[in-house]
């Protein structure tokens, strides 16, 4: 027995305060030690086995920590080796994805820029090459159908019905190839009439012939441009005795004062400039077979002159454009030469804007060296009305003020799908003929309606054509996801879904238009006017430009004072004088001759370097009708 467990066992004996009866015999007595010995056995088995078990729990207390601590470092060695090795394994699949998507991003950029170069290549061939027409050939074979079974009951307009003998009328015939077309009746005829001599009119008989009929033929007969010296002499008269100054008839008016060069001279330079698109070299060779030698660099000067001659009613036709309802605007590129800070190599536009009163179209060239979205603005500063533009966003500032109606052109949107259709292999594309069928049916619906009112108009899209849109829609929310937005089909839906708000505009009312490419054409109609430069455009027709436009003058007045600096007379002798608080004249002197000529300055010139400019007597309503 240990000494812990002896002091423990005396200390429960010491502690004990009952009475202890001493044994009366030995008998009882070892007894009594022998049921003493027994509870101390017990007593010392319970407390022995209570410190075994307090000795074994600390010490399996102890032996569980150490296998749990050592549970969690082999776990953490472990996790840590397996998230390296789902770290490797997902960085090598990441990166062999990556690798895979490069590749297949690189083949299909390749793959595009292949076909971007092969479209620009078929169509630079086919500008070379090919019509320049955009007619679209392909037809909707239902298409008469079509249109029967969305208004059967609706009688056609056009149909001639039968002709006063009752009998139907027979379709037109086309012209026969090969036939000439009669020359126009109004041309004067000069008749060359081949006779028979008399002596062969007398038959065999001896009777004389009859005349029983004759034989025509016309051919088209042009005069030579013939070049002639207009003359004009003002005699003098005076008193031989010198009492009274000499007295003269005043010079003609001139187009170009102290030139000698006639307003059917200048007539012609302009038309053969500017609508025949001759150059100036072309036709100073043209003179020179006539006998007459005219620099080109006079022809030159003879023109910018003759545009500032002509402001005054540049003036006035951009009054009459800016009370359209309706003005098309559009911008093309032009190169200007020897212009001052910039190169020859850089690119100008040209604004072209469109309107005017219907049967009488104003169009009107602006020249700028930038492309701002503000040049707009400015040309068409207190405008309001419809304006109808390509999908250009330097539009949108203007199309943002006040009382402007934004519209898009259906041409161009169309053009787009012939360039794609020009684009494709073998020039076939059943994706841009699909498109060019529902553009031809809305334009053939404008076709019918080209002589209707405006009710009548807008009834017929609002049944016709909005049909025909929605068509045109679905289609375009179908293949646009699908189409490469880098094609140029992709290129033509993506177009065509931008300004898709501002193209169906048309359809709300009667009296707005869809537009067409003839909208975009200056035709004959062309304004050059501007004070020194020289533009040579792709058509290579040298324009004068026009650097400060007139807004609304009220008035044929020159906006600019460096305009007048060509028409400004000479002051080699007299000097400019106002007469009646006008129009200023000035005495010039004719050499060796006497005389004192007044003849008026010209008025755009007077109006600004003479004279304030009037305000606009013109206000605008505020409302486009």
């Amino acid at each position: 027995m240990s000494e812990t467990h002896a002091a423990r066992l005396n200390s429960s004996r010491l502690s004990s305060t009952e009475p202890v009866d001493l044994p009366s015999s030995i008998e009882a007595f070892e007894a009594a030690l022998q049921a003493e010995r027994e509870r101390t056995l017990v007593l010392f088995r319970t407390n022995l086995e209570h410190e075994i078990q307090t000795q074994l729990q600390v010490q399996l207390d102890a032996h569980r920590q150490a296998l749990e601590a050592d549970y969690q470092r082999q776990l953490a060695i472990e996790r840590e080796q397996i998230e390296r090795r789902i770290a490797a394994e997902l960085a090598a699949d990441m990166q062999a994805k990556i690798a895979e998507g490069i590749a297949a991003g690189v083949a299909a950029g390749v793959a595009e820029k292949i076909q971007y170069i092969l479209e620009q290549w078929r169509l630079s061939r086919h500008r070379r090459f090919g019509p320049s027409s955009e007619s679209h050939q392909g037809e909707l074979f239902n298409e008469a159908e079509a249109l029967v079974e969305q208004a059967p009951d609706t009688p056609d307009e056009h149909d001639e019905g039968e002709d006063d003998t009752g009998k139907e009328s027979s379709p037109k015939k086309k012209a026969k190839r090969g036939h000439r077309r009669a020359l126009p009746p109004e041309l004067p005829r000069i008749e060359h009439v081949i006779d028979v001599p008399d002596d062969q009119r007398r038959c065999e008989c001896g009777t004389p012939m009859v005349r029983i009929g004759e034989d025509v033929s016309e051919q088209l007969d042009i005069v030579p441009m013939q070049i002639r010296v207009i003359r004009t002499v003002r005699p003098r008269y005076a008193c031989p005795k010198g009492d009274q100054a000499p007295v003269q008839m005043p010079a003609p008016a001139q187009v170009l004062p102290r030139s000698n060069f006639s307003a059917g001279f200048l007539a012609m330079l302009a038309v053969v400039k500017y609508v025949d698109g001759l150059p100036l070299a072309r036709f100073e060779k043209v003179l020179a077979r006539h006998g007459v030698e005219v620099p080109r660099q006079s022809l030159a000067r003879a023109v910018i002159k003759l545009a500032q001659a002509l402001q005054p009613l540049h003036n006035l036709a951009r009054d009459a454009l800016l009370d359209s309802p309706v003005i098309y605007m559009d911008e093309t590129t032009v190169q200007v030469l020897k212009e001052p800070g910039r190169s020859p190599s850089s690119t100008s536009y040209m604004w072209v804007q469109r309107g005017g009163p219907p049967g009488k179209p104003v169009v009107l060239f602006d020249y700028e060296s930038s492309r701002s979205g503000q040049i707009p603005v400015r040309l068409l500063e207190g405008w309001q009305g419809y304006l109808m533009t390509d999908g250009y966003d330097g539009y949108a500032p203007v199309a943002r003020g006040a009382g402007v109606e934004h519209l898009a052109c259906a041409a161009h949107a169309r053009r787009k799908f012939v360039e794609a259709k020009r684009a494709s292999p073998n020039v076939k594309s059943a994706r841009a003929d699909h498109a060019l069928d529902l553009f031809g049916q809305l334009y053939r619906i404008e076709a019918r309606l080209k002589d209707a009112c405006d009710a009548e108009r807008f009834e017929a899209r609002q049944s016709h054509s909005l049909p025909v849109l929605q068509k045109l829609r679905a289609w375009l929310d179908d293949t646009l996801p699908v189409v490469t937005p880098r094609s140029k089909l992709g290129e033509a839906l993506g177009y065509l879904h931008n300004i898709w708000s501002r193209l169906v505009r048309y359809t709300e009312r009667g009296d707005l238009p869809i537009g067409r490419v003839e909208m975009w054409r200056g035709g004959s109609i062309w304004y050059s006017v501007g004070p020194y430069q020289k533009i040579r455009h792709a058509s290579n027709r040298l324009r004068t430009p026009f650097p400060h436009p007139a807004h609304r003058t009220g008035r044929a007045d020159f906006p600019h004072p460096a305009l007048f600096r060509v028409n400004k007379p000479s002051h080699s002798r007299g000097r400019c004088a106002f007469v009646n608080g006008s129009v200023p004249t000035c005495r010039i002197g004719t050499g060796r001759s006497i005389g004192d000529t007044p003849f008026p300055v010209s008025l755009a010139a007077a109006s600004t370097r003479f004279a304030d400019v009037a305000p606009c007597s013109r206000q605008s309503s505020g409302t486009p009708y």
